[in-house]
């Protein structure tokens, strides 16, 4: 029995996550990928056109497949077209269509009456018509991820200037303008079969300065029950429902408002750190539930008695990073502590505001917020990294 990962760019979701749990379902796992080269020995993977459905099912189908899934935004509608033309449970391809599609998302919770955000789309090479009420205003790419290439704009000079040096590196990406949308970022995990749909919780995300919207810290903090009624009336009104969904949102005067839906766990290593808090073989389960498992059969926690915190180590300038920790796991009093790098030593990068900043990632999981803050300030404090212009 043969589980099939669509991915680009080997990720910790994918090494440290998706392939140890297929080995404990006893599932061998097959990574297809159009990037083979970057991939370590050991993981078995097989070159693939994989952001076209015909080339994924053609790399699929000869042996058994039983499951196949992709973590990648990127792949989810193609991963999920495949998935369907092999008999395989999975996504609705609109649904992750829509969800990649932040214009088009925004188009469908309007026409359910749930919310209205202003947003203009800007194709190629066209000129931003964007009325002047709508300021403060977010551009960033119709299919972007995360936060590459997503501004805070005050003006319209602002915002051409922003296209124009998104333009510089992305030419051929559309944009979408949106009206700014204020409060404290959320997140909101979910788990579903098509039927159900289960929270595992949210985090409340600590953003650093704008104009760029870099996440630089998590702490657990799951949404109340009206925001919960709230935000699955939302994800049913794009169709949401099966996997993992990662859903960030504001909420403002009581009313949710959606930032953006990815259709897959959250990322940076967050997936990780949430199945250790939640004390459950998260992608494990994920796996299950796309072998067409049901919710039902997942022991799932009511809820969660201890905190967690999650702080990113960004660059705050462009170079080589020339010394830096390796993974570290220890135990503070009654708070267990992790630092995974996410940069390897050596390697120069440019400083972009956003995610690919990201030097490491630490985090602690204990009885509550004081002692878990105290931890890691204590454990960021013993760490060093230097970056050489």
């Amino acid at each position: 029995m043969r589980l099939y990962l669509t991915a680009l760019n080997p990720t910790d979701a994918v090494l440290d996550g998706f392939l140890p749990a297929a080995a404990s379902l006893g599932l061998s796992a097959t990574v297809l990928t159009d990037r083979p080269a970057e991939w370590p020995a050991g993981v078995r993977v097989a070159r693939c056109a994989v952001r076209d459905p015909a080339a994924v099912v053609a790399a699929a189908a000869p042996t058994r497949a039983v499951a196949l899934l992709s973590n990648s935004d990127h792949l989810q509608e193609a991963t999920t077209i495949a998935a369907r033309k092999l008999g395989l449970p999975g996504k609705d391809p609109d649904a992750a269509r829509l969800c990649k599609d932040k214009a088009a998302a925004r188009r469908a919770i309007a026409a359910a009456g749930l919310d209205l955000v202003r947003t203009v789309t800007v194709d190629p090479g066209a000129t931003p018509d964007v009325p002047t009420g709508m300021f403060p205003a977010v551009v960033k790419p119709r299919e972007g991820v995360a936060s590459e290439d997503a501004y805070l704009v005050a003006d319209h000079a602002e915002l051409v200037a922003r296209v124009a040096e998104i333009r510089g590196r992305r030419p051929d990406v559309a944009l979408v303008v949106e009206e700014y949308l204020a409060g404290e970022l959320r997140t909101f995990e979910t788990l579903g079969d098509g039927t159900e749909l289960a929270s595992l919780g949210g985090w409340h995300t600590g953003l650093g300065p704008p104009p760029t919207f870099t996440e630089e810290s998590l702490a657990w903090s799951p949404p109340a029950e009206q925001a919960r009624t709230q935000l699955r009336a939302r994800l049913d009104a794009l169709g949401v429902g099966f996997g993992a969904c990662h859903t960030e949102y504001v909420v403002s005067d009581g009313r949710v408002r959606l930032i953006e839906v990815n259709y897959r766990l959250i990322g940076d290593r967050m997936d990780l750190i949430l199945a250790e808090l939640l004390g459950v073989p998260l992608f494990e389960y994920v796996i299950r539930l796309h072998l067409g498992e049901p919710l039902t059969a997942l022991a799932l926690p009511d809820t969660v008695d201890r905190y967690a915190r999650v702080e990113y180590v960004c660059a705050d300038r462009s170079g080589r990073l020339v010394a830096a920790p390796g993974p570290l796991d220890t135990v503070h009093g009654d708070v267990r502590l992790g630092c995974r790098p996410l940069r390897e030593v050596g390697r120069a990068a440019e400083r972009t505001g956003t995610n690919r900043d990201y030097l490491a990632v630490l985090h602690g999981i204990g009885p509550d917020e004081t002692t878990v803050r105290q931890s890691l300030a204590a454990l960021r404090s013993d760490l060093q990294w230097t970056i050489a212009e």
